[in-house]
């Protein structure tokens, strides 16, 4: 309470100043003088951390300088770790929303599939086909023959003699 009553009353002053064109003219000139203070204090401040103009300071304040970037470059790592962590955490998310739509599209196929051999089974009547293993459809829902079963009887022979024709030529 009362540091708000002191505050009031430096405003007030400060406000009374103002109505006073050579105070206010001197208000200003402190005021330029003390941003620029401030502003070459950070240029210093800059300049030093960046590693230039370190020159004057003593081992301490080089000591300090090191503690001080120390902690900005630990903050930084933190922060940086912290988006990759986010980072992952996403696509890990993303990855397992994919791989659940995988499935359900693995199972959509498998139900078509089945469908697409009732059909074929309706269609063609019902004949030995194995879903399981010897397929007559492929997976497009083609007939491959495969599952068909037909035996085949091959034999070796002898090649049977051709005769060729040719015709005859007059001779003069």
């Amino acid at each position: 309470m009362k540091s708000v009553i002191e505050q009031y009353n430096s405003m007030k002053e400060e406000h009374q100043q103002l109505l006073n064109p050579s105070s206010e003219v001197k208000f200003w000139q402190r005021e330029a003088a003390i941003l620029r203070q401030q502003l070459e204090n950070l240029q210093e401040n800059h300049r030093q951390l960046m590693g230039e103009q370190l020159y004057g300071l003593s081992v301490e304040d080089l000591q300090n300088l090191e503690n001080q970037l120390e902690m900005s470059l630990r903050g930084v790592r933190m922060k940086k770790e912290r988006i990759l962590t986010d980072e992952i955490q996403e696509l890990s998310q993303r990855g397992n929303l994919i791989h659940q739509e995988n499935v359900e599209l693995y199972k959509k196929v498998n139900l078509i599939r089945k469908e697409n051999m009732e059909l074929y089974k309706k269609a063609y009547g019902t004949r030995d086909l194995d879903t399981s293993g010897g397929n007559a459809l492929d997976s497009y829902g083609f007939d491959t023959g495969e599952g068909l079963h037909v035996p085949v009887h091959l034999q070796l022979s002898q090649p049977e003699p051709q005769t060729y024709n040719t015709p005859n030529r007059d001779k003069d």
